[in-house]
């Protein structure tokens, strides 16, 4: 039996075709990103928010967890505003009524923007952002990357537990805001970011591919320009030519199911990170797992973006009147938490189940531990 709330918006006069799951709450109140594709389901989006709710329970954070869906494929200007308006306009009782619809896939920070203006929704009218020292926008501006950031703390604390390559090749699925911002953070930390993949193929060079050229020549929306890449990189349109490379780390930052049992045997990697949402099927995780290649969780580990806004919407970040002490205990307060999660979970191991199975049967680090709340925010 379906316990969620599912609205369903279609408008043929404007063509908009659009879904809300919310899954759970928590004193009336939950959030979700708001995923953009041409493909995105009721189906897709129920799955998603009910990850949410587990995602935020394993974070600490006391809401509900949401999710919304926009049928939408097209590039930036007029129409695509024209179509997160009448997004906007159709959940704006969801939005006043403490149900936060925030960015996911394919809807970037801007996106969401217009539709909170459509509805009339102003993030900075709820009582416990009436401190913030910034608007809502601004702070975004800071905290872009921090999704990405919370996957990297994530692979380092695997790493300290010997569960994942110290250093190594890595190939990211998926480039997006996520996925260039785990690939600049674990170049950073001397890994090799051998290939990289997006909607039209895949880029790659087997001593590591020039990251800054790679960066310069992608947009918002995670798209590659091949055009300017310098002539070493290979480039290739084969939808799973990513599966192929030679790599120690593999990263989904992309849809969901990118690994099933249909390509699973084609796995290289020593460690598998769910960077997007339910990134690998069930049984593929299974087969994974009897290989020795774990698989760290999506609702472990992406979490970051969806931490910022729980953490200030739940009046958990203490107050700070500088916008960079406020985000510098923010990135640490997240990082704190993803760590911590992995170390609970991994100590939890069990060779016949995947991770992603055993976090699920603890329910979160606080009733593993026997405790009956979220942990606190250090302060």
């Amino acid at each position: 039996m379906v316990s969620q709330l599912r609205v369903v918006a279609n408008d043929t006069d404007s063509g908009l075709s659009a879904f809300v799951v919310v899954d759970s709450l928590v004193e009336g109140r939950a959030m979700g990103g708001t995923r953009t594709t041409a493909t995105v389901t009721l189906d897709e989006v129920a799955a998603l928010a009910a990850r949410m709710t587990i995602k935020l329970a394993w974070a600490g954070i006391p809401i509900g967890g949401a999710k919304a869906g926009i049928v939408c494929d097209l590039p930036a200007g007029a129409e695509r505003d024209r179509c997160f308006g009448d997004f906007g306009r159709a959940v704006a009782p969801l939005l006043r009524g403490g149900i936060y619809l925030g960015s996911d896939q394919g809807t970037s920070h801007r996106d969401r923007d217009v539709f909170f203006a459509a509805a009339g929704y102003d993030v900075a009218g709820e009582d416990v952002l009436a401190a913030l020292p910034c608007k809502w926008a601004q702070l975004w501006e800071h905290c872009e990357d921090v999704t990405g950031f919370g996957v990297c703390q994530a692979v380092l604390a695997a790493v300290e537990a010997t569960v994942g390559p110290g250093e190594g090749r890595v190939v990211v699925q998926g480039f997006g805001a996520v996925g260039r911002a785990v690939a600049s953070r674990l170049a950073a930390k001397g890994y090799a970011i051998v290939g990289v993949a997006d909607r039209s193929g895949t880029v790659s060079h087997p001593a590591g591919l020039p990251l800054p050229d790679l960066l310069a020549a992608t947009d918002a929306l995670g798209n590659i320009s091949r055009v300017n890449l310098p002539q070493n990189v290979a480039c290739t349109r084969r939808p799973d030519a990513w599966l192929d490379l030679d790599a120690d780390l593999l990263v989904l930052a992309a849809g969901g199911d990118a690994i099933h049992d249909g390509n699973v045997d084609r796995v290289r990697a020593r460690l598998v990170v769910e960077g997007g949402n339910l990134a690998v099927t069930p049984s593929a995780q299974c087969t994974l797992t009897r290989r020795g290649v774990p698989v760290l969780p999506d609702y472990i580990v992406n979490v970051g973006g969806a931490a910022v806004t729980g953490l200030l919407l739940t009046g958990l970040a203490p107050p700070c009147t500088v916008v960079h002490d406020l985000v510098e205990w923010l990135y640490d307060e997240i990082g704190h938490r993803i760590r911590r999660n992995v170390r609970t979970l991994l100590a939890h191991v069990d060779p016949q189940r995947p991770l992603g199975e055993v976090g699920l049967l603890m329910g979160g680090p606080v009733k593993a531990a026997g405790g009956n709340g979220g942990p606190a925010p250090r302060r």
